[in-house]
This record gives C-alpha cells, sequence and structure tokens, in this order.
C-alpha cells in the first residue's frame, strides 16, 4: 500500500519545507471535523511536523517535537488520527477518515512514533490497497483493478491457461471447419439436382439414386464430424476445468491464512467448483460450435453473393441491430449474473455452515430455525435466478424476431424474382437454405453474449484467487535445515489488521529444550503468539528469530515439518485413525504408529474400536470423544518427532480421567524438546521453565511459578482467583450430597 500518496500542486502551495525537512508519508481523508464527507483533505508527516490539511485549508499544524504520541484508533466504521502534545498532555483528535483509510493512517501513525523515538526507519504496509486509484472502485483482494485491467488482459491470461492444450484446440478447429465445408455442401448439391435433373427433360433414374448416395455421404459425414466435434470438445473443457480446479486448490493451499479466513468457505468451494465447471460448459457448448458456425456462416454468404448481391444484403440488414441490442446490454447482463453468482455464495456458505454445526442446531433446537433462514436466502438465491430468466425470456425472443424479419422478405422477393425468371427453383432453394443456415446460427449466437459473460464472470472470480499473492513465501535460497529449538522475540509487533495491534514491543528468549507457559486473560494475544511461531502470519515489525536466523530465512515447508501441534479444538480429517495419525508423516511404519499412540496413551481406546486403527473416526472426529480425539493429536505430534512443540490448551475441557492420560502423555512428549504451551488452568503450566503473562498487547511478568507468585502481580492474582473458584466448587459440591 502506498504510503506517500502524490499530493496536488494547490495542497503542496499551503505549505513550504524547511531545510532538511522532507515528506514522510502522507495519506487522504474524506470526513470533515463536522462528520461529513469531504475532498481536498489530506493528513502529511514530514521528517519534523504533523500537518492536517481539511478541504484545502491547514487546520492542525504542530512539530514533532510538541507531541509525546501519535495513534490511529479504530472507531465504529471509521477511524481517527489521535495526538497528544507535550504542552498539556491531552490527547486529541486532528482527523476523521472512513475504513478505507485507516490501514494508511495506521502506517503513517506508526511511522510518527518512530520518527519521535529518534528512529528514522520507513514503514512499510503490506496491505492491498481497498480501491483503485484510477476508477475508485472496490478492488476484489488483488494488486490489479479487474476494470482497469480490461477483460482482454483477463482473456489473455485464460489463453495462457490454455497454452497446454494447443493440439487438442488445432484438432478441434480442424473438425469444426470439416464440418462446416460438409454443411456448405449439401444446397449445392440439392441445387444443381433440381435444375440440372428435376426442372429439365433429361434427368433419369441414375441421376436421382446418385443424388441420393451424395446426400446419404453428407448426413453420414456430418453426423460423424459432430460427434467428434462434441467429443474433443467435451474433453478439451473437462481438462482445462480440471487443470483450473487443481490450481485454485494449490494456490489456496500456499496462500496465507488471512485470505481463507476472509472468505465464506461456501464462496471458495463455488469458486473450485461451480466457476471450473462454467469454464467447462463455455468451451463444451460456446467454443465447440463458434468457430464452427462462424465458418459456416461466412460460406453461407459467399455464396448468398454469388447468386443474388441485393437479396444476401437484405437477409443482414436487420444483423447490425440485432448486435446493438445485445452490445447494449452487456452489461446488465454481466451485472445480473454476477448478482446471480453471489447469491449463489450465500446459499453454498449457509448450507455448509449448518452441515458442519448440525450438532449445536440440534442440541438447541434450532432446526425449524435455520430451516427458515436457508429457505429465505434460497428464496432470494431463486428470486435473482427467476429475474434473470424472465429477462432472458424476453430479451432473446426480441432478437431472434428481429433477426428473422430478414428471412420473410428474402422468400417473398426472392419467389417474385423466381417468377420473373431472375432465379431457378433451385438457386431459390439454394439460396433460402443458406440463408437458414445463416439465421439458425445467429439465432444461437444470440445466446452467446449469456455464455461469453457467464464465462468471464467466473474467470474474474477464479483470477481473483489465481492472482493473489501469498503474504508468506519462500525468500530466493531459503535455508533447509534442522531446527535445535531456540526462539528469539526482538521488538516483535504484530497485528491481524495494521490499525488493531495485538502484540506490541515483544521482547523476550527462549532457550533450546525449555518449556515456556504463555498466561494472559482471554483476547491478550496467546494465540496470537504462537500463531507467529509457528509462521503461520508474519511480523509487522521486528525480528523472529529461530536458532538465531530469521524466521523467513527458512525454507516454510521444512520448518513446518519439525513443528508439533496440539490445539484445544482438535481437527480429525474423515478418515481412519491410521491415516489421521500418518498426516505427520505419511512414510511412517506401523511400528512407528504404534508406539506414537503408545506414547500418547490412545493404544488401548484404540484396541477397543471396532475395526482398531483403520476405525473411521467421522466427520471432525466426532465418532469419538473430546480425550480420545485429543490423544490422537498428541501421538500425530509424537509420530511427527517435532524440535519445537505448541500447546494451545490442550487439557481443556476434558473430564478428570482424560485431563490425567493427556497430561502423562504431553509429559513424555514434551520432554527435551521446545514447548510453548497455552493454558487457562494455571495448575498445568507450574512445572514450565518459565511463564510469560500478557497483557496489554506487552509481556508484562516474566519468571517461574514461585517468583511470579512472589511478585504478587497479576499472575499472582490469576492463581487466587482460580483457586478461589476452586474452593467454591468443593463447598457447593459439598454442600449438594
Amino acid at each position: 500500500m502506498e504510503l506517500k500518496v502524490k499530493l496536488p500542486g494547490e495542497i503542496k502551495a499551503l505549505f513550504a519545507l524547511a531545510g532538511g525537512e522532507e515528506i514522510r508519508y502522507c495519506s487522504p481523508f474524506d470526513i470533515n471535523s463536522s462528520g461529513k464527507y469531504c475532498e481536498s483533505s489530506y493528513g502529511v508527516l514530514t521528517t519534523m511536523r504533523l500537518l492536517i490539511i481539511e478541504e484545502g485549508r491547514i487546520a492542525y499544524e504542530m512539530p514533532l517535537t510538541g507531541l509525546t504520541s501519535i495513534k490511529c484508533e479504530s472507531q465504529v466504521n471509521n477511524g481517527i488520527l489521535v495526538v497528544t502534545q507535550k504542552q498539556d498532555g491531552m490527547a486529541r483528535h486532528v482527523a476523521r477518515f472512513s475504513m478505507k483509510h485507516i490501514s494508511r493512517f495506521a502506517s503513517i501513525a506508526k511511522g510518527g512514533m518512530l520518527l519521535l523515538e529518534g528512529s528514522d526507519r520507513l514503514v512499510e504496509n503490506r496491505e492491498y490497497e481497498k480501491t483503485c486509484p484510477k476508477c475508485g472502485r472496490a478492488l476484489p483482494g488483488t494488486r490489479e483493478c479487474p476494470k482497469c485491467e480490461g477483460k482482454n488482459v483477463t482473456l489473455l491470461k485464460f489463453v495462457r491457461l490454455c497454452s497446454n492444450y494447443k493440439k487438442q484446440f488445432v484438432m478441434v478447429a480442424l473438425m469444426m471447419l470439416f464440418s462446416s465445408v460438409v454443411g456448405l455442401a449439401g444446397p449445392m448439391f440439392q441445387q444443381r439436382f433440381i435444375d440440372n435433373t428435376l426442372m429439365s427433360d433429361h434427368g433419369s433414374v441414375r441421376e436421382v439414386i446418385q443424388f441420393t448416395l451424395i446426400m446419404a455421404v453428407i448426413t453420414v459425414l456430418s453426423i460423424v464430424t459432430r460427434y467428434l466435434r462434441s467429443l474433443w470438445s467435451a474433453k478439451l473443457g473437462a481438462g482445462i476445468s480440471m487443470d483450473i480446479r487443481g490450481r485454485l486448490y494449490q494456490k489456496m493451499q500456499v496462500l496465507t491464512l488471512s485470505f481463507i479466513q476472509d472468505r465464506r468457505p461456501g464462496e471458495l468451494m463455488n469458486r473450485i467448483n461451480n466457476d471450473s465447471a462454467n469454464i467447462r460448459r463455455f468451451m463444451e457448448d460456446a467454443f465447440g460450435s463458434i468457430f464452427y458456425l462462424l465458418v459456416l456462416m461466412t460460406g453461407a454468404i459467399i455464396v448468398m453473393l454469388t447468386i443474388s448481391p441485393g437479396l444476401t444484403l437484405l437477409s443482414i440488414v436487420f444483423l447490425p441491430l440485432a448486435v446493438a441490442l445485445s452490445v447494449g446490454f452487456r452489461k446488465v447482463i454481466h451485472r445480473k449474473f454476477h448478482m446471480q453468482y453471489s447469491r449463489g455464495d450465500d446459499n453454498n456458505s449457509a448450507l455448509q455452515d449448518v452441515i458442519s454445526g448440525i450438532r449445536v442446531v440440534k442440541s438447541f433446537g434450532k432446526e425449524k430455525y435455520e430451516s427458515d433462514r436457508f429457505k429465505t436466502i434460497s428464496a432470494s438465491y431463486a428470486g435473482i435466478q427467476k429475474k434473470n430468466e424472465v429477462f432472458w425470456a424476453s430479451f432473446y425472443p426480441m432478437l431472434t424476431f428481429i433477426m428473422g424479419m430478414g428471412i420473410y422478405f428474402v422468400t417473398a422477393l426472392g419467389g417474385l424474382k423466381t417468377l420473373d425468371g431472375g432465379l431457378s427453383v433451385g438457386q431459390l432453394l439454394q439460396f433460402t437454405t443458406y440463408a437458414t443456415m445463416l439465421y439458425g446460427p445467429l439465432g444461437w449466437m444470440t445466446h452467446l453474449p449469456r455464455m461469453i459473460i457467464q464465462m468471464l464472470t467466473s474467470l474474474e472470480r477464479i483470477y481473483d484467487v489465481l492472482d493473489e499473492q501469498p503474504k508468506i513465501r519462500n525468500r530466493e535460497n531459503p535455508v533447509s535445515r534442522e531446527i535445535q529449538g531456540s526462539v528469539v522475540f526482538k521488538d516483535v509487533c504484530f497485528g491481524y489488521r495494521s490499525y488493531e495491534t495485538v502484540l506490541e514491543k515483544i521482547n523476550f528468549e527462549i532457550r533450546k529444550g525449555e518449556m515456556i507457559g504463555i498466561v494472559g486473560a482471554s483476547g491478550t494475544g496467546k494465540s496470537t503468539l504462537i500463531n507467529l511461531v509457528m509462521h503461520l502470519y508474519d511480523v509487522d515489525d521486528g525480528e523472529l528469530l529461530i536458532d538465531g536466523m530469521n524466521i523467513n530465512e527458512y525454507r516454510i515447508e521444512d520448518f513446518h515439518r519439525q513443528l508439533g501441534v496440539v490445539l484445544q479444538e482438535t481437527f480429525l480429517f474423515s478418515d481412519t485413525i491410521l491415516n489421521n495419525m500418518r498426516f505427520a508423516r505419511p512414510d511412517a511404519t506401523y511400528e512407528e504408529i504404534i508406539r506414537a499412540a503408545k506414547m500418547a496413551n490412545a493404544h488401548d481406546f484404540i484396541c477397543k474400536t471396532p475395526n482398531g486403527y483403520n476405525t473411521y473416526v467421522g466427520e471432525k472426529g466426532y465418532n469419538l470423544s473430546g480425550g480420545e480425539r485429543q490423544r490422537i493429536a498428541i501421538a500425530r505430534a509424537i509420530l511427527n518427532d517435532p524440535k519445537l512443540l505448541i500447546l494451545d490448551e490442550a487439557t481443556s475441557s476434558l473430564d478428570t480421567e482424560s485431563e490425567y492420560l493427556i497430561q502423562k502423555a504431553l509429559q513424555r512428549l514434551t520432554a527435551g524438546r521446545t514447548t510453548l504451551a497455552i493454558a487457562h488452568r494455571l495448575s498445568t503450566l507450574k512445572d514450565a521453565d518459565r511463564l510469560i503473562v500478557i497483557d496489554g498487547h506487552r509481556i508484562a511478568e516474566c519468571g517461574s511459578h514461585n517468583e511470579l507468585l512472589e511478585k504478587k502481580g497479576i499472575y499472582y492474582n490469576l492463581v487466587t482467583a482460580q483457586l478461589q473458584m476452586q474452593t467454591l466448587k468443593e463447598g457447593n459440591g459439598s454442600g449438594s450430597v
């Protein structure tokens, strides 16, 4: 994202830069001090001062030496820039802006704080622009604007995608050409047969038999070529569709977690399944016929011109009107089908949510509520489909009628010309046959705008994913090596959005083989911290070092292969216990799998299941209990022999027996391994080498269990509160006996 927007000349003229002063950051904003939308308003941060220019005048100006802080704060659907002045220590907001500009102002505020601290480092923002700088349209998550890029660019991308199918394209094109020639030959033989045999005095039975055989051969060739054309087009469409699905799925695997989480599952599934299917249908139904019909129409017009130029011009006189209508309604059709696809995404996402959460739906007795909700969404989708089909059912007959008017004039005037001797009967039949060949394809081609727009809309949605660049990717010449397990955070700052800080100025070191407990209230950033260590996200500022090397220097695949992860929400695939454990190491032997299961205290219960290790666990593992799922997850982590272990609430929400078994398994798993563990049940972390308490986006306390208790700070209060809660539960339990 550009943090130094080019200022108009009239804005630059409002202030003069002093010697050695330069503009570091500047951004437009769009809400004035009265809360109304405005123009010609900019926030400018130089190396010496902050200026707020509102509607063409300087509304606020302050040297950086007169400020103690510059912050960007998120409000309801807008943001504000807040400064604190040294003189009075008061915080005041100096600019307000819509969410379109909040990310840029957050980065500018961060740059301002660096200047206040004496740092000359420039801030970078790796987020995409929210709107196109040229046309102002919202960008669909890509660097380039689809509108400004143009449809031709999208089509060129599709052509490049199809480059592996050149041979198949040539074969289909040649078959369409041959099929067109066969179709054009029939009327020529018919004209000669009528004029030279039927309408003459010297026709013979032999000529009748010859004509019949010729037409039979033409019919057979027409059927064979049509079959081959359809078959090869279907194979071509299926191959391209398969490639698109594969590339989309592969792309989604390498894209960062934030991209996946910002989109609904049904939307992504639609892009893989429905949009790729639209491309396949276009290749089968449209591409397989377009070239054939173009050659057929061109040949028909050439022959018609040789018979009667006047009648030919008359037959196509209404064609420009039909084309103009098709072009004129193109944007309307595109908008209608884009809206239909969007409603389809809503429909699929709602269905996927309900199916995935069916246990919750049934446990709360919300079957009727969810059914009614889905009916409403489905009715909206059906309403859009109905409107689109009604529109097309009205638009298509109108085009067909306009184009069909020409053939009526041709038949009437051609008949009069035949009566006057200007045309023979055979020529009239030949001309009307070719005119029908011309208007038949034209009638079909009135459907073409709809098919092309559906295909282009699907391509835009497909390339919205394919053009997305992963924020975390391998650098040039990445390092592949076995990690030892030391972790260092140096001034690490991070936020899922640039204007919402989750972690700020995190500094600590984890030594090899050390177990670190991470403690704090909900929402303080504990899981975010381990997400950074797992390299699911990249730090905004600072450095995260693994064995003294920046985490970005490692090859991503090799680094992740050396991690072991046990999360609170254990996810198991809809497969067997064996395959779920092997997910960490597909080449693991049965002996290694059984050894890992025994270490995780999972072997005994697995042997009691109907099919042992080949037992199907069900959707998300729901055929197993929570403790059983968790033990399989631990076995999966053990099998991977991780150098760095991540435990996120691995024993929460379990019964006493399951927790005891899992604690024993975790003790075996963490022995000698660098471990980061999160737990709200603080008793599970008392044996950790050190505890880190996160509060207010920063590390508030650090030390062993006993050291933190002696400090009587945040950790002491958390432990005391839990002990009081436990005492209260035990008292209630004994009182109820």
